[in-house]
């Protein structure tokens, strides 16, 4: 019998599928304002947003930006990368991508039979960092919000994984003891070091194998189906 009675998941590429849902909604956003005209493909309007993407959120996740900033600057600054200087567009553009992209419905292969699984055995929860408004409508769209009892973000607990204080808001949230508790995520630093610091299992989901610094982890997959052979 497992020892735990809570699974704690993180949401974004480790259920739901980030990059493919990213990439259709910044492609259906290039066709439908015409930046053909400036940014050669939607490829290249795709790569120049993650590069500042990924720059503007490490500096949110550190409380340097508010949310109401990065949620348009990352816009800006990637039409500025292709000479558009149009913050109105780069604003509209940013509301439309909150608004659009967490209507879109992949899911990582085996999140379905997974949790389903799951489901009947142990309390489950969700840990994101992500904003309120877009992660309930993700769990919602994808139907997947029926599986969790909490579904905890930074927004509620004022703190971003892998702070401590997160981690310690979600199991309190949940009524859950650190023994009885397990967190599954991609993250290896956000999610997997963040639990291990606090004092809890972990499960380090890396479906694309990649060779990683060397953290002792309680247990390492690459397909949801293998937490079958686990819990």
């Amino acid at each position: 019998m497992s020892q735990y009675k809570h699974i704690f998941f993180d949401l974004d590429r480790t259920l739901w599928d980030f990059e493919q849902n990213m990439r259709i909604t910044l492609t259906e956003i290039y066709k439908n304002h015409n930046l053909n005209k400036t940014i050669p493909s939607p490829e290249v309007f795709i790569d120049a947003y993650i590069v500042n993407n990924d720059r503007l959120w490490a500096s949110y996740q550190r409380g340097e930006m508010k949310k109401e900033v990065l949620r348009y600057k990352r816009f800006e600054l990637t039409l500025r990368d292709f000479g558009i200087k149009d913050k109105v567009l780069a604003s509209v553009i940013g509301h439309e991508y909150l608004s659009e992209s967490p209507k879109k419905t992949v899911l990582l292969p085996n999140t379905l039979p997974v949790l389903n699984w799951l489901y009947t055995k142990y309390k489950l929860h969700i840990i994101t960092n992500g904003f309120n408004e877009v992660q309930f409508t993700k769990l919602k769209m994808c139907g997947i919000e029926k599986y969790f009892d909490k579904v905890l973000t930074s927004e509620m607990s004022g703190y971003h994984k892998p702070r401590a204080e997160a981690f310690g808001y979600s199991l309190s949230s949940a009524n859950a003891k650190k023994a009885e508790s397990i967190m599954i995520g991609d993250d290896l630093e956000t999610d997997i070091i963040g639990a291990k610091n606090f004092g809890i299992d972990q499960v380090y989901f890396n479906p694309s194998k990649q060779p990683q610094p060397k953290v002792e982890v309680t247990h390492e997959i690459s397909n949801l189906i293998e937490l079958k052979d686990i819990l």
